[in-house]
């Protein structure tokens, strides 16, 4: 699989040189699905396997059992945080960079190319489209371990036991697919060649996804983070959602549609820090006062962040858009009032007579 040139490529009829920098951001899905071929071809040899299995597979097994003659259904493996995880973050980071490339090849700009569109606008919808989905399959996903635990039908879940609390696989497998996609997005930035001034937001939003994800996978708050994550994922996948309309709708015509992003935002937000308080300040601090009190004024700090940064892009987009009818509203008048001028000079001249009345260049050119 060849990648084709993307945004802010620049197609050339010749090769590149070989491992030159655009040979690598040509051919970086190739280059990547050949060393994660490493790992998987290393589990077909009994020597390497061991080794290759770190990668792959998921560690700290704290109970389950592999099925046997007395047990052949076997017992459903129980999981915690460990060293080893980090490999298999490793690994799937790897797989998110070869995934990021085909849908960014097979999908986006397949569809990008019809759409014809400004720069802008093809890096907005290429930014929406990636993370739009990511977020639908977190969200699906974190949603099925939410319903296979039962958190909801048994609230109290999210505290009872704490910290002693074992994931099942794909709970697990959750974190480690989070925390290597927000990884994978500091090599995408030399992938898709993306500006100096556009990169800082970028970064941010890797390492502090990362980090929050880490922190809260490290310190046994896995149960709460997987909950409050999937309610985040369902914000922003409706909020990119909505920019994308925004990239298809030239003539601004579905802009209410935005109140629809407003109404998740806030129940999101509002829902979140109920979940909060509920789980962290009533339920965990029982057990463990400092971690739980230090949790809820790191959830709170990020939730009215988030706020404060909604509200502001808001009144952003409020001023713009009174700036721009305000502008379309002067060149309206100011047309106006040049048809008036004209339409009074007109009538001045036929006032005139024959004589005085400037000549037509139809008269002109005859004469």
């Amino acid at each position: 699989m060849a990648i084709k040139p993307g945004m802010g490529r620049k197609s050339s009829s010749k090769n590149p040189p070989i491992l030159s920098h655009e040979f690598v951001i040509q051919n970086h899905a190739d280059i990547i699905s050949c060393v994660a071929m490493i790992f998987v071809v290393g589990l077909m040899d009994e020597s390497t396997s061991p080794f290759a299995s770190a990668f792959i597979s998921l560690h700290h097994n704290v109970s389950g059992e592999e099925p046997s003659r007395e047990n052949p259904l076997g017992k459903p493996f129980s999981y915690v945080a460990g060293i080893k995880d980090y490999c298999a973050i490793f690994f799937y980071t790897l797989t998110c960079i070869i995934m990021h490339a085909i849908i960014q090849e097979y999908i986006l700009d397949k569809v990008s190319k019809k759409l014809h569109l400004s720069k802008f606008k093809l890096s907005l919808f290429n930014e929406s489209g990636q993370l739009i989905v990511f977020y639908i399959f977190s969200f699906v996903m974190g949603a099925n371990v939410i319903l296979r635990e039962g958190y909801l039908s048994k609230f109290s879940q999210l505290w009872e036991g704490f910290p002693n609390h074992p994931m099942s696989f794909q709970h697990k497998l959750f974190f480690i697919i989070q925390m290597a996609y927000y990884l994978h997005m500091l090599p995408e930035l030399y992938f898709q060649k993306v500006k100096k001034e556009d990169q800082q937001s970028k970064i941010v939003h890797s390492i502090c996804g990362f980090s929050i994800v880490c922190i809260a996978y490290t310190l046994s708050f896995q149960r709460i983070a997987l909950v409050l994550l999937t309610l985040h994922y369902l914000g922003e996948t409706v909020s990119h959602i909505i920019q994308l309309i925004g990239v298809f709708d030239r003539d601004e015509k579905l802009v209410s549609v935005r109140l629809v992003n407003n109404v998740t935002f806030v129940f999101v937000r509002f829902t979140a820090m109920v979940i909060g308080v509920l789980t962290l300040y009533y339920g965990v601090a029982a057990e463990s006062a400092l971690r739980a009190y230090a949790a809820l004024v790191g959830l709170m700090a990020l939730q009215g962040y988030l706020i404060y940064s909604f509200i502001t892009e808001e009144l952003r987009a409020t001023r713009e858009a009174k700036r721009e009818a305000k502008q379309l509203q002067q060149q309206q008048q100011a047309k106006k009032s040049k048809a008036a001028k004209e339409k009074a000079k007109k009538k001045k001249e036929s006032d005139l007579p024959e004589a005085d009345q400037s000549p037509s260049p139809v008269k002109s050119k005859a004469k």
